[in-house]
């Protein structure tokens, strides 16, 4: 099925060998001939450790790990809060993961509040997923864009009040 390249092997024949690129009148290749730089890999998670308080808004279009304390706003494109984390502010994210404290609304268009969650405050969402054992208080509210804050397109009987303790 593949066979193996014989460029490099001693004995070559001149068929086999690579073709150079041609040259323009001023003796430089062509931007097409030009290689491509190699996809840049997904930077890691930013993790705010557990030691760690934050005063003042946090902003990223990549993954963040919140452990410890964060009074402000945060906005990602992935968000999981720890165990141990608390914030204290408005959270927009498209894919909200909560385990620890949050204590002001919540936007994404997917959230998940594990059962060792502790939400204060409404959340705004797509899709939303809430596991036995979880602390909410505060309402929900299903949009369509729901990071957008002006958003309208709320299904009309999608608010409830809802306080689970379980």
């Amino acid at each position: 099925m593949f066979s193996k390249s014989k460029v490099n092997e001693p004995g070559a024949t001149p068929a086999e060998a690579p073709k150079p690129e041609a040259k323009d009148a001023a003796g430089a290749a062509p931007a097409t001939a030009a290689k491509s730089a190699p996809p840049k890999a997904k930077p890691p998670a930013s993790v705010i450790s557990a030691d760690l308080h934050i005063t003042g808004n946090v902003k990223t279009t990549g993954v963040i790990q919140v452990e410890g304390t964060v009074d402000g706003d945060i906005r990602a494109h992935l968000l999981t809060v720890g165990d141990t984390a608390t914030i204290k502010g408005e959270v927009t994210a498209d894919d909200v993961v909560v385990n620890g404290r949050i204590v002001g609304r919540v936007r994404g268009l997917k959230v998940r509040l594990t059962s060792t969650a502790r939400v204060e405050g409404d959340i705004i969402h797509k899709t939303i997923a809430i596991e036995s054992g979880a602390h909410f208080e505060g309402s929900v509210q299903r949009q369509d864009d729901p990071l957008n804050a002006g958003a309208k397109g709320a299904a009309p009987a999608a608010t409830a009040k809802v306080s689970s303790n379980g």
